[in-house]
């Protein structure tokens, strides 16, 4: 699977936990994050990067952004157990 494709799914899957991640009203506690859960936030921010012309800018947004994700990747992470 390319990456493209990855990232996309990554983005599909966070989307679809998010709304149940955020109901349950888990606070996003970056400090407590593994290191799954922060790659996985980043690969979903990724996903997420708002009119990216290239990889260095979803890269740059992911950078900034990963802490917005940490519940949705949590969720996704949580569910594949």
């Amino acid at each position: 699977m390319n990456t493209s494709r990855r990232i996309l799914l990554a983005g599909m899957a966070g989307l679809a936990m998010a709304p149940t991640a955020v109901a349950a009203g888990h606070a996003p506690a970056v400090g407590d994050a593994t290191v799954a859960e922060e790659r996985f936030a980043r690969l979903i921010a990724a996903a997420h990067a708002p009119d990216v012309a290239g990889p260095r800018q979803a890269e740059r947004y992911a950078d900034a952004h990963w802490p917005d994700y940490v519940v949705a990747a949590r969720a996704v992470l949580e569910a594949r157990v």
